[in-house]
């Protein structure tokens, strides 16, 4: 199959182009090696495929790759801004997600400061430029840019969120507003507006009709980014989101909304002058550069536009209101803990844990970020739901019998230690410590790991729900015992109880063990040094004449020793060594 008979046959276009012809066999070689991936889907195959499609087209002669790529470039350009509602857009396609932006900077730069690209950073210092981005953004975004355009960190305005109107995680524009007024009055220029559809956290969108009507106020540039955009493709998209397609610029990444892997993220901007594009990097005359399409470009083709709807909209739906954000956030007093057990009990869902500013930690449900590339379906969510609402109650039992568990510890001092571990997300961990005196530190941990660790496969081995376990795998603490969750009805001084029995059992028997072998060392030597006295009364008694082998059994013939064998018994109750005599006649 060669690749115009594949876009016939998957899109319905009939392809023209004779460069296309001469690749037949690669094609083929490369369906073949795909077809062997596990775990990458049919267009997941296509975006690996444009990769090899790249290299192979790179060193076609300079005249058909220019026109091979200018063709995939424009397609692919034409077809996002179709799709996403952007119309006159120009693409830029790039493997690092934060390279548009800095990218689109430079862009403003040049076109706000006529001299910048004789004059260099000299320019700014007359009107330093300043770039406003939310608190809620992309935590370390704004200090990349100014890294990557050799400004200084003044020159990084961050906005605060709303706090008493509206959303938290949506920039507060009458603050905004402010700001640039007084950066004005101060001499500074302002540049450009960062602003989210869709925080990189919650999901939230900023107001983003009011927010473009202050950037022409001020002649200042918006710059776009955030998972909602990508419902922009949907068939109905909130009024918030459709304020999107008035930015001056907005950077999406297709890959993982699609669920393409190793596919670049494209920035579209518009702006009328080409040759500051160039200059500023968002266009090349480089026929390779544009290469960077054509994984995005055969895996467009291969879906359709149904097709990319309908992942789209899949993903929305998962969360069951399409029209609001595709994001769900759980608050729960121990975050980290809920997020890594629904993972593993549901891995399909993408659960995955975040860090806000006013919430604290969170766990999140991101099906737009997650779904294609893991398959998502609605029994995942509806396990998903099923596993929150078993795990919820248990854990909230646990948090509640906490102090009680480190309470009743305490009470088994010294014998029973209480181990404070924040991450542990069960009842708690304790660690049993022997009472031994009079041994040195090396001997003391060998008995504390060796009463430990037996102490965990009795407490392992009885009929009980709760988990006993070494704790994390990570940890730090060493020699515990790490109690899993329990529900309200489990007695936590019983529980505790049992522990401390048992522990004090394994060291009593251990104890007893090691008395036990002492003694029997102590009558093995005491044995052995009656046994060489037997033999040298027996020397003295019988004459060395009759200890010779030839000379002692002619005499033992005519003159019989009258003897007597003397048995010897062990008793443990005693520790002693006891003789028992035997008299035998010889016949």
């Amino acid at each position: 199959m060669n690749l115009r008979h594949f876009i016939r046959n998957k899109t319905g276009v009939k392809c023209c182009c004779p460069v296309l012809e001469c690749i037949k066999c690669v094609i083929k070689l490369l369906f073949d090696v795909s077809s062997r991936m596990q775990n990458v889907g049919e267009q997941g195959h296509m975006a690996l495929l444009g990769h090899s499609l790249a290299a192979y087209i790179s060193v076609l002669d300079r005249e058909r790759l220019r026109k091979l790529t200018t063709r995939i470039l424009s397609d692919t350009t034409l077809w996002l801004c179709r799709l996403f509602r952007y119309e006159n857009g120009s693409a830029y396609f790039h493997e690092d997600d934060r390279d548009g932006l800095v990218k689109v900077c430079r862009l403003v730069i040049n076109a706000r400061y006529e001299e910048y690209a004789s004059e260099g950073y000299a320019v700014l210092s007359s009107k330093q430029p300043v770039i406003y981005q939310s608190a809620s953004g992309r935590p370390g975004l704004g200090q990349h840019l100014c890294s990557q355009l050799g400004l200084p960190l003044s020159s990084l305005c961050t906005v605060p969120c709303n706090t008493v109107f509206g959303s938290q995680h949506q920039m507060d524009v009458a603050l905004l507003d402010k700001l640039i007024k007084e950066d004005k009055e101060a001499g500074k220029l302002p540049l450009l507006l960062i602003a989210n559809a869709g925080t990189p956290g919650a999901g939230h969108t900023d107001k983003l009709g009011r927010l473009k009507d202050l950037c022409d106020q001020y002649s200042m540039w918006l710059h776009l980014e955030g998972v909602n955009l990508a419902t922009l493709a949907l068939g109905q998209a909130t009024s918030a989101i459709m304020a999107a397609n008035r930015s001056d610029s907005m950077t999406l990444t297709p890959g993982q909304w699609l669920g393409l892997p190793a596919v670049s993220a494209v920035t579209l901007y518009r702006h009328e002058d080409p040759a500051l594009s160039l200059a500023a990097g968002l266009t090349s005359s480089q026929p390779v550069a544009k290469l960077r399409a054509l994984p995005l470009w055969l895996s467009l083709q291969y879906l359709g536009h149904n097709g990319i709807v309908q992942k789209i909209k899949h993903a929305t739906v998962l969360v069951e209101d399409e029209l609001s954000s595709p994001v769900v956030l759980f608050k729960f007093s121990q975050e980290m803990s809920l997020g890594e057990q629904l993972l593993q009990l549901v891995p399909a869902s993408g659960m995955d844990v975040v860090e806000l500013e006013d919430e604290g930690t969170c766990v999140r449900f991101s099906p737009l970020l997650t779904a294609a590339v893991l398959g998502t379906q609605q029994g995942d969510v509806e396990d998903l739901v099923e596993k929150l609402s078993e795990l919820v109650p248990v854990m909230s039992s646990t948090m509640c019998l906490r102090q009680d568990f480190r309470e009743e510890t305490h009470r088994h001092s010294p014998s029973l230690i209480y181990v404070e571990e924040l991450s542990w997300p069960g009842l708690g961990a304790v660690r049993y410590e022997p009472q031994a005196e009079g041994i040195d530190e090396s001997r003391r941990k060998q008995e504390l790991e060796k009463i430990n660790t037996e102490l965990l496969k009795k407490l392992q081995e009885l009929d009980t729900d709760i988990i006993f376990s070494t704790g994390p795998e990570f940890g730090t603490q060493e020699n515990c015992i790490f109690v899993g969750m329990v529900t309200e009805d489990v007695d936590v001084s019983e529980l505790v109880n049992t522990i401390a029995t048992l522990g004090r059992d394994i060291e009593e028997s251990g104890r007893l063990l090691e008395n036990m072998t002492e003694v029997v060392r102590k009558g093995i030597l005491e044995a052995e040094l009656q046994l060489q006295k037997a033999n040298e009364e027996k020397l003295m008694e019988e004459g060395v004449m009759r200890q010779l082998p030839l000379v002692g059994s002619v005499l033992n013939w005519f003159s019989p020793v009258q003897s007597s064998i003397k048995g010897r018994t062990f008793n443990l109750a005693a520790g002693t060594v006891l003789c028992v005599t035997v008299n035998i006649k010889e016949f």
